[in-house]
């Protein structure tokens, strides 16, 4: 009877873990000691795409590497998407009690940490890895954030494609997003592998979002690493004045001849800058 007992007790506890755990909008993989770093993939991908980056910083720092909510393995959510992981971020944050914590992202994750930024929260340090306030802007001449919503052609399309059409067009994605062909396989198996309407909707919470006033509003340091490609370097740099003009103060890097996926194609590159910009 008392081995039954326990068993059951043993059960309700693992249950309890498991919702509370099904209650955030994420994953999370903490690595090593030391002064907190929250690194934030790109929109699809899982906190794989830190890997390499984790096995050098985790030597010194404690690494909290996420996965969003309709990627990898973790399950999705009701959208809107956006909202709740940048709220579920903060309340990890204040759960965790992490002291003054350094947020990295790439693409949409250095958006989403502009964003907790710009809404008044203050961190040690963001490091924005090829990442802009407002990708809708560069992606419309006529952008008009409240243009974007959840039932538009274009979504219902995506939310219909058929499975062989997606791959080919993520296919095609990550062929441009990086040169190596095992890292676009990676890119494109994450495309492939993430819930449907999380990608397409998701997506759209991306693109609606334009912090480019809101800049003015954070007070944390900035460090911006940036592609080059596919355009060059002249019109990166034009990119990034344009869109970050409102934030007072920040640093660039360009790596040159990078692709979007810089962690891949110029990985000595990306973390020498990494960790020149922790260090300063």
């Amino acid at each position: 009877m008392k081995t039954i007992k326990n068993l059951l007790f043993t059960l309700l506890i693992f249950f309890s873990l498991s919702i509370a755990a099904q209650d955030k909008p994420f994953d999370v993989k903490v690595t090593g000691e030391g002064d907190p770093i929250l690194l934030f993939p790109g929109f699809a991908c899982t906190g794989d795409v830190w890997n390499e980056t984790v096995k050098e910083l985790a030597k010194t720092y404690e690494c909290h590497v996420f996965t969003f909510a309709g990627f990898g393995d973790v399950p999705a959510i009701e959208k809107p998407w956006l909202p709740k992981i940048k709220d579920g971020i903060i309340e990890y944050i204040i759960e965790k009690k992490l002291d003054n914590p350094t947020l990295i992202g790439h693409s949409l994750g250095g958006a989403l940490a502009l964003w907790m930024a710009a809404d008044g929260n203050s961190y040690k340090e963001l490091i924005i890895v090829d990442a802009l306030p407002s990708t809708g802007a560069l992606m419309m001449p006529d952008f008009k954030s409240e243009d974007m919503v959840y039932d538009s052609p274009y979504n219902k399309q995506l939310v219909a494609m058929g499975d062989a059409d997606f791959e080919a067009m993520a296919q095609q994605m990550a062929n441009s997003m990086a040169k190596e062909k095992s890292n676009q396989e990676s890119i494109k198996k994450w495309m492939v592998q993430a819930d449907r309407e999380t990608y397409v909707y998701g997506y759209t919470d991306l693109l609606k979002l334009d912090l480019r006033e809101d800049l003015a509003k954070i007070s944390s340091p900035v460090t911006i690493l940036a592609a080059t490609e596919p355009y060059g370097i002249d019109m990166a740099k034009s990119t990034y004045d344009v869109q970050y003009k409102a934030l007072a103060e920040y640093s660039i890097e360009f790596a040159n001849g990078s692709s979007h996926f810089i962690m891949y194609d110029q990985p000595q590159w990306f973390i020498e800058n990494l960790k020149k910009a922790l260090n300063n």
